[in-house]
């Protein structure tokens, strides 16, 4: 999947993290096993660090849950 610059541009208005830091992101991502627990939390952990958020633990719950049973919506650009 291609994105646009524009694409990009949202996400670093939004999160002040630049385009480098998500392609860098991404690629790790592609490596790592996402059913995975443990490397869930750590991504999550990893993520919260780089956009300056904490992530509560039942937030944190709810975003594995999601992920581990295939409930995360597949069109990225309207969640942004």
């Amino acid at each position: 999947m291609k994105f646009s610059d524009s694409f990009f541009d949202k996400i670093e208005r939004k999160t002040n993290v630049g385009k480098q830091t998500i392609l860098d992101l991404a690629n790790k991502l592609q490596q790592s096993d996402l059913k995975n627990e443990q490397t869930l939390r750590e991504v999550i952990k990893e993520l919260g660090a780089l956009t300056g958020k904490e992530v509560s633990k039942e937030k944190e719950d709810k975003i594995i849950n999601a992920v581990v049973n295939d409930k995360v919506p597949k069109d990225i650009d309207k969640m942004i």
